[in-house]
């Protein structure tokens, strides 16, 4: 008789512990399971949320700036002349080492006219980049999809009295309202946004771009790195990483890890031990099998094989499902969680991690109890019969 039929024979013959094993196993590897997929996906939906947000990479023209002030009044400063971007030049963001982890880049052309007799500030966008990096913008109307329309600031609106549909003489030319901003609390509810070249040509800035807002939010992007690169291409440009949404981002992301982390190592103690408990008290009662095994000339490593094989099955059957059952349990406890959050979906290396872990987990917990078995003497062993 081989070897693994023994090791099958003994399963078969001992339902009731086999079955206690797999649970054990299943328990601990379904509660890593469900801890890994819930933080997985808690973390890409931070991020999905965190996209929201826009660019967190922004690129102006360097200029010097003398500030004035004293006893912590400013009184304002002077601005020495500020050289803006060459617009065909903006594409070599895209040739830096990273590259890979930038998003969107969305170049604007900013400056000052006078529309009915008042000054306000003009910003010239490529509205199908816009409308992606600003996705969290909310407006009465559509979006201008053509050079001649506008979106126009609601505090802008109030001002000007316009309502979408209306037309806006802007340096001799009309433009017609396609979209009022809903209020946003920042600069952009006095501006008027327009079509970059359009604009360009307003403003006497043809070929020129006066800012680059960049989207880098991904899974650990380097933003330090992308910014010191980005540098490097534009040695005239001041390029600041937002760090403030990208260490919230980091921070709550490494919270999630480090909790789940913290339970897989308890529930894998836990499992360990209960494997361990559970191999001593089957290799105790089987004192007689083994003594009879070891008279017939069974070698002290076939007595091993025999144990071990069996907890590499029991090990396999536990691991597949408890990941089947974690990932189960994920999905359907992630919404009690996380409103309004989705399933990250089905982790196949988690998947692998799983197995090893649940056979590995299994074979050390019996390691001890297979060497004592070994080494049982025969003639004590066949004594007890």
């Amino acid at each position: 008789m081989k070897l693994h039929n023994i090791s099958f024979n003994n399963l078969g013959r001992r339902k009731g512990k086999m079955i206690f094993l797999v649970l054990g196993l299943f328990i601990g590897i379904a509660t890593i399971v469900t801890l890994m997929s819930i933080t997985e996906s808690m973390t890409h939906d931070i991020e999905d949320r965190l996209d929201q947000y826009g660019a967190n990479i922004v690129m102006v023209p360097r200029s010097d700036n003398l500030a004035l002030s004293y006893g912590g009044i400013t009184m304002g400063g002077v601005n020495y002349q500020t050289i803006e971007f060459d617009e065909e030049k903006i594409p070599e963001i895209r040739t830096i080492e990273n590259s890979k982890n930038l998003g969107l880049v969305a170049p604007k052309v900013l400056g000052a006219a006078k529309v009915r007799g008042k000054d306000v500030l003009l910003m010239g966008v490529n509205f199908e980049i816009e409308m992606q990096l600003k996705n969290w913008w909310h407006f009465e109307g559509a979006p201008p999809a053509s050079p001649n329309e506008l979106l126009i600031g609601s505090q802008t609106a109030v001002t000007y009295d316009l309502a979408v549909g209306d037309t806006l003489d802007i340096k001799g030319d009309d433009y017609t309202v396609t979209a009022i901003l809903k209020p946003t609390g920042s600069s952009e509810d006095g501006i008027i946004v327009g079509d970059l070249h359009t604009f360009q040509n307003i403003l006497g800035k043809e070929g020129k771009v006066s800012m680059v807002e960049i989207q880098a939010f991904c899974r650990d992007c380097p933003i330090t790195e992308l910014t010191l690169q980005i540098s490097e291409k534009f040695p005239e440009a001041k390029v600041t990483g937002l760090r403030q949404a990208m260490m919230s981002k980091m921070q709550t992301v490494e919270m999630f890890k480090t909790f789940s982390y913290g339970i897989a190592v308890l529930v894998i103690f836990i499992g360990s031990l209960l494997v361990f408990v559970t191999m001593m008290g089957s290799v105790n009662e089987r004192t007689r099998e083994i003594g009879i095994f070891r008279a017939i000339g069974f070698r002290r490593g076939h007595v091993m094989q025999i144990i071990l094989l069996e907890a590499m099955v029991v090990g396999l059957i536990g691991g597949l499902l408890g990941y089947l059952g974690g990932n189960a349990i994920a999905w359907v406890s992630l919404p009690l969680v996380v409103k309004s959050s989705s399933f990250a979906g089905l982790n196949y290396n988690l998947g692998g991690v799983s197995l090893l872990l649940a056979v590995a987990l299994s074979l050390i917990a019996s390691l001890y109890p297979a060497q004592k078995a070994s080494k049982l003497d025969p003639s004590e062993a066949l004594r007890a019969l």
